[in-house]
């Protein structure tokens, strides 16, 4: 399954002893039907057994003991991440690709403070594509259908390079850890108190890493928009927008020109745009059944 690679790489991310520690209770798992700690317990620690069902791999079976959410999918993790050498850094889970997008994406800003580089990229490059769609509809439709392709391709990012049921997993499992922590402190229980302080360690390192995975599709998402952005800038204040009837804007009424200030510094087609794609954005996500918050 889809959402099953995801956790698999956060968990060899860990280090190869969590990849090892998933290996036997998988294979304890399929050989009995479930897996308990008493079967395992000799081959992993109990801080590996608590992270791999934080992690949402491992699933209480009605109290029967546990079993391995997806064990294909896991079976299949597992050998892609033995057979191919990672392109992941150890300290930030980005791959090589995602540190270029985030290269290119950096180089990308310029545009937006270098005439140079704005007219090269938007007037160059992207106008070749969106100028003739520029050329048969109205500007009001023209940045309607660009903030559908941006919103698109958010969700469809998003969807796929973000894991937000592990999220929720990890917001219950920080739930579960205060109240836990809270009794323990009532009947003033030490030793409790230590052991839930090594877990809280453990869920905060984990947390660091879900960070670093919210920020990855942001750099693919960058790297899509900035360039539409530019060209609409491009259009806006450097080749012009062809005259038009005075533009009524939902909430602001009317405005004169596209390059006109309507809240604060903020001008007319930036407004248009953001409307378009928070409305239809929400309509996409709805439509694709992609789920953008943090879920159990």
């Amino acid at each position: 399954m889809a959402r099953t690679a995801p956790k698999v790489e956060r968990l060899a991310e860990d280090g190869e002893a969590m990849t090892d520690a998933l290996t036997t209770v998988l294979a304890a798992a399929e050989e009995n039907g479930t897996v308990t700690w008493g079967d395992v317990s000799d081959d992993l620690t109990s801080g590996e057994w608590g992270r791999l069902i934080e992690s949402g791999l491992l699933i209480d079976a009605d109290g029967e003991g546990f079993v391995i959410d997806d064990p294909e999918g896991v079976r299949e993790a597992l050998e892609e991440s033995d057979a191919a050498p990672s392109d992941d850094d150890e300290d930030s889970g980005w791959s090589k690709w995602d540190k270029l997008a985030g290269l290119g994406t950096l180089g990308l800003f310029a545009g937006y403070s270098m005439t140079s580089v704005r007219d090269v990229i938007a007037g160059g490059v992207i106008d070749i594509v969106l100028g003739p769609l520029n050329d048969m509809l109205p500007f009001y439709v023209v940045i309607l259908v660009l903030a559908i392709i941006t919103g698109t391709t958010s969700t469809i990012l998003q969807d796929n390079l973000m894991d937000m049921s592990g999220m929720g997993d990890h917001q219950e499992k920080m739930e579960d850890l205060k109240e836990r922590r809270k009794a323990a402190k009532e009947r003033d229980d030490q030793e409790a108190l230590d052991r839930l302080e090594e877990e809280q360690m453990e869920l905060m390192t984990d947390q660091m890493g879900m960070f670093k995975q919210q920020f990855r599709p942001m750099v693919w998402i960058m790297l899509v928009n900035i360039p539409l952005f530019l060209w609409l800038y491009w259009i806006v204040f450097g080749a012009g927008v062809d005259a038009s009837p005075v533009i009524t804007l939902p909430i602001f009424g009317e405005v004169e020109a596209w390059s006109n200030s309507v809240a604060g510094p903020v001008q007319a087609w930036i407004i248009w745009y953001f409307l378009c794609s928070l409305s239809f954005t929400q309509i996409i996500r709805k439509a694709l059944n992609v789920q953008t918050t943090p879920t159990g």
